[in-house]
């Protein structure tokens, strides 16, 4: 009969079920809420620091304001003499070692134009030339029968630059220097013509040809500017 009735009321077995199943542990001491001194305690422990953070931000922002006020109009200033600020146009390069231009034409078939040059110093320049060149010897992967319009654009820009900075480096450099380089460069621009020549034409064959010359004068010019 006492099995009739725990079917009939199943639920009076469940809170003995539990008790055996789930353990009965002691309070935590570690989680237990702190008591009222205590939270003010930390409460006030808290305050000073808060102060001290909101006064070190205050003073930021006052040094900045003083700051920008002192400066006043200097911000233009500044910017127009660090090299990079330009009002107007954008200025055509030129160069002082007329030797690197082509004796016929005077200039370079593969310039491009409107392009800025920016003066960035001798060791930049020096810097600059041996990222282009690094970057032209990357461009035989570009070269293919449906790429050579691609391969012509990249190498006016980088050339460009190579072409402009050789120029500054050859004026900077000492006297028993200025030959050699100025030798080097020459035979570079004389090949990128060449080069530059041959992918206009759509002439794959040739733009390859042209491209294992200039591979080892690249070379070349990375070796000297190291």
């Amino acid at each position: 009969m006492a099995n009739l009735t725990n079917l009939n009321h199943p639920t009076e077995s469940i809170p003995n079920l539990l008790s055996n199943i789930i353990p009965k542990h002691s309070p935590n001491p570690a989680l237990a809420l702190p008591t009222k001194p205590a939270a003010e305690a930390t409460i006030k422990e808290q305050q000073p620091l808060k102060l001290q953070t909101s006064r070190r931000l205050a003073l930021g922002g006052l040094v900045s304001v003083t700051l920008i006020a002192n400066n006043g109009g200097g911000g233009a200033s500044l910017a127009a003499d660090n090299g990079f600020w330009i009002d107007g146009p954008l200025p055509n390069p030129t160069i002082d070692n007329k030797e690197l231009a082509n004796e016929r034409t005077g200039t370079r078939s593969f310039l491009k134009k409107g392009i800025y040059v920016a003066d960035i110093g001798v060791k930049g320049r020096i810097y600059r030339i041996k990222k282009s060149a690094f970057d032209l010897q990357a461009m035989e992967d570009l070269i293919g029968p449906d790429t050579l319009n691609y391969v012509r654009r990249y190498l006016r820009i980088k050339s460009s630059f190579l072409y402009y900075d050789f120029d500054k480096v050859i004026s900077a450099a000492a006297d028993d220097q200025k030959q050699p380089l100025t030798d080097l460069a020459v035979r570079l621009f004389n090949n990128f013509e060449q080069l530059e020549e041959a992918a206009r034409k759509n002439s794959l064959p040739q733009t390859v040809s042209c491209y294992q010359d200039t591979s080892l004068l690249l070379k070349e010019v990375m070796e000297t500017m190291a």
